[in-house]
């Protein structure tokens, strides 16, 4: 692992840290407008950055492919990953809304994990390593999120947060079943306009965001939008061209690391938001979480 953090190790590592910080954006976009609202406007604003993506990336790579040219592959798979990704999102921002940005990062981050486990579902082998990391990673959670002062209970933020983890691990599985067969960054771009719009019909109907609303979330908004779903996606893109499949997601599982950190300093310290400091039980809990995720993904016969 000499080389981790040059070249598509820096662009992975600034992908974690956008992602990171993301987590500090919806908790803030929340207080702002209804969850569903603010999923289905970042989504769009996803799908519309990637747009003049395709057109760079095809014209760079010289495909003679027009933008708007998908294939029944790219479609389908569009389709089912901004389906799954509308679930998945939905859970982890009901989530945020009651629980600590550092929480929800570290729970988040237990779909790395979760994924090996449901390739039994598909027959696949699963040995003892990503057994022990499983039991680590629910150790880790329950030491994280149980407040033990008044029992083992815990919270339901951190619950929705666990079950959004569930579903994000589907979603890996979904984007692997289609991604061998189609262009990444068109899927992609497909997958973010279809979670944007299921999302979209709670927001007009239910949570029914006034300009002023939005206006105070413009910033957290776009964040998710632009930056979180548009230019990260891209790098993680460019990035894994250049770095082993193994490392890239050990650097991109720094993502929760950024995300308890940032929600730590931007919204604990700066923002006077004591609940987002952690105390040494939940550090801990994020520690075990950490090795969990990062065990996980690193192969026996790995030689990077």
């Amino acid at each position: 692992m000499k080389k981790v953090f040059s070249g598509g190790g820096m662009t992975l590592l600034l992908t974690a840290l956008i992602w990171g910080v993301a987590f500090v954006a919806q908790s803030e976009g929340v207080e702002h407008v209804g969850p569903f609202t603010f999923n289905s406007i970042r989504f769009l604003l996803g799908g519309l950055i990637l747009l003049p993506c395709i057109v760079i990336i095809d014209k760079i790579n010289n495909t003679g492919r027009s933008l708007f040219s998908f294939t029944q592959n790219e479609i389908k798979g569009g389709i089912a990953c901004g389906i799954v990704l509308c679930v998945a999102s939905s859970l982890q921002q009901l989530g945020i809304m009651s629980t600590s940005v550092g929480k929800a990062a570290f729970i988040t981050s237990l779909y790395v994990v979760l994924v090996p486990l449901f390739g039994l579902f598909m027959k696949k082998k699963v040995g003892l390593r990503i057994w022990l990391c499983v039991v680590l990673a629910l150790l880790g959670v329950t030491i994280l999120s149980a407040d033990f002062s008044g029992g083992t209970a815990i919270s339901l933020g951190d619950l929705l947060c666990f079950f959004g983890a569930i579903v994000f691990a589907l979603h890996i599985i979904v984007i692997d079943e289609f991604s061998p067969k189609a262009d990444g960054v068109r899927m992609s771009c497909i997958q973010f306009f279809v979670a944007g719009i299921l999302a979209s019909p709670v927001m007009i109907f239910s949570e029914k965001p006034n300009v002023s609303q939005l206006l105070d979330a413009w910033l957290p908004i776009c964040y998710a939008g632009l930056l979180s779903c548009g230019v990260a996606y891209t790098l993680q893109i460019i990035g894994q061209k250049k770095c082993p499949p193994a490392t890239a997601s050990i650097i991109l599982s720094l993502e929760s690391v950024f995300g308890a950190i940032s929600g730590a300093i931007i919204l604990g310290i700066f923002g006077g938001k004591d609940s987002e400091l952690m105390n040494l039980r939940e550090i801990f809990g994020c520690a075990i979480v950490f090795f969990a995720v990062v065990f996980a993904q690193l192969s026996p016969n790995n030689k990077e």
